[in-house]
């Protein structure tokens, strides 16, 4: 047995693993009086949104990919809430804003994980909602144990906390690490919640939800009681991909699962066993960056053509950059060059657009604008073509920025030369890959 700083665990009951122990005890000690799995991840959700507040909370999302025994196939759980129906670009830009702020009232949408649980334990679940979370309730009332993360969290985002008189009065000043923490007001919710006759109801259109649509109204916001009345989690068929006898399931394109298929469906052109321990971080990293370019440039709340991002003949296309390295006859492009323009007199040209520059391997520099575009549904939204290869270049260290305040790099850099492909080695290329197939 190797040797690692951590035991390894097993057994033959059953196991739940979270990013908290509280939480993982939690859904272990569900499963010992009986639970089933979904009822497990259910209570430890719940917990973490107690005992994590500075990683999610009851205003959070719930994307899930999961097994179903009893109907026999893998499920999605789209419980990510939408943006307000009055979150419309044109709004936004009366208020002198070019992108969605990364904070505050305008980028509320609706909190859809509540929700995403309450289908998980009704579809699939066995437990009443009050058990489920009586675990959370618990700690949210007698209180926890305060990690490091919190301290640092709250520390380095005190200026925002201080604009929310509520948030300011419970979190502030941030409790050491070690120290009991409590949060009356989220566990006297809870329990209004579990008296209603319908939880649901009482948290999307009664109190909780007329509560979050005065507060809106009152602060400048554009979250609504109805926006919160009009949303359901849903369920739908995950995005697969077949992987060397394994199939990988993710979400749809309203999320970036399907850029890990995109990756893979680029590593099937590529021996991976046979690489030294370089290679094999070189070319994932290269197929990584290729498949976020596609979600920065394609994925969105509009008609994603997964289809086609997923199929083997687009990877042999966009494989080709990864292929570029070996190739003597490879050139660099002229940065003036127009966008994605294929020449007519041999070679291949692919270039960079100043308005199109989807495929720059900087994509960290546009993750601002990408959150933006998806929300907001960008009718300027341009589909991926082919790529051209990006000589790597040390990233500029992004420009400081306030707690809170928007994350964008603001950060003017060069972009990266292209090289390109001269048309018969990309011919050649592609007709391997459809031989190969």
């Amino acid at each position: 047995m190797t040797f690692t700083t951590r035991p390894e665990l097993r057994g033959t009951f059953g196991a739940v693993a979270s990013t908290h122990w509280l939480a993982s005890a939690a859904g272990m000690a569900v499963l010992e009086r009986g639970g089933n799995a979904f009822d497990a991840a259910c209570a430890a959700g719940f917990v973490l949104q107690v005992v994590e507040p500075h990683l999610n909370g009851p205003g959070g999302d719930l994307p899930a990919v999961f097994w179903s025994a009893e109907r026999g196939e893998a499920l999605v759980l789209c419980a990510q809430g939408v943006t307000p129906q009055a979150a419309t670009i044109e709004h936004l830009r009366e208020l002198g804003h070019d992108l969605v702020p990364g904070t505050g009232l305008l980028a509320a949408c609706v909190p859809g994980a509540f929700d995403g649980w309450l289908t998980l334990l009704e579809q699939f679940g066995t437990w009443p909602l009050a058990d489920v979370l009586a675990f959370a309730i618990g700690y949210a009332e007698d209180g926890y144990p305060v990690v490091p993360g919190i301290t640092a969290t709250i520390e380095r985002v005190e200026p925002l906390l201080r604009e929310w008189p509520g948030s300011a009065e419970l979190y502030l000043p941030a409790p050491r690490p070690g120290s009991t923490f409590r949060n009356p007001a989220l566990a006297a919710t809870w329990r209004r919640v579990l008296a209603e006759p319908d939880p649901r109801r009482a948290f999307y259109e009664g109190f909780v939800a007329e509560e979050i649509d005065r507060f809106a109204r009152e602060q400048g916001g554009l979250l609504t009681g109805d926006d919160l009345a009009g949303w359901r989690a849903t369920l739908e068929p995950p995005a697969t991909v077949d992987y060397r006898g394994l199939t990988v399931c993710k979400t749809g394109a309203w999320g970036q699962g399907p850029a890990g298929l995109q990756q893979l469906r680029l590593l099937e052109g590529f021996d991976v066993a046979s690489l030294s321990e370089a290679e094999l971080v070189h070319v994932t990293t290269e197929c990584a960056k290729l498949a976020f370019a596609d979600r920065d440039a394609c994925y969105g709340d509009a008609d994603v053509p997964l289809e086609t991002l997923l199929s083997r003949e687009y990877a042999d296309e966009r494989r080709l950059a990864a292929e570029l390295a070996d190739d003597p006859g490879a050139r660099l492009a002229a940065r003036d060059a127009c966008a994605d323009d294929l020449a007519r007199a041999g070679a291949a040209v692919l270039a960079r657009s100043r308005e199109a520059a989807a495929h720059d391997a900087l994509a960290w520099a546009r993750a601002a604008r990408r959150r933006a575009v998806a929300r907001v549904r960008h009718a300027r939204r341009r589909p991926a073509g082919a790529m051209g290869a990006a000589r790597a270049r040390p990233p500029r260290r992004p420009r400081a920025q306030p707690a809170g305040g928007d994350r964008r790099a603001r950060v003017a850099h060069r972009p990266p030369d292209l090289v390109l492909l001269p048309a018969r080695r990309r011919a050649a290329v592609a007709c391997r890959g459809v031989a190969a197939r």
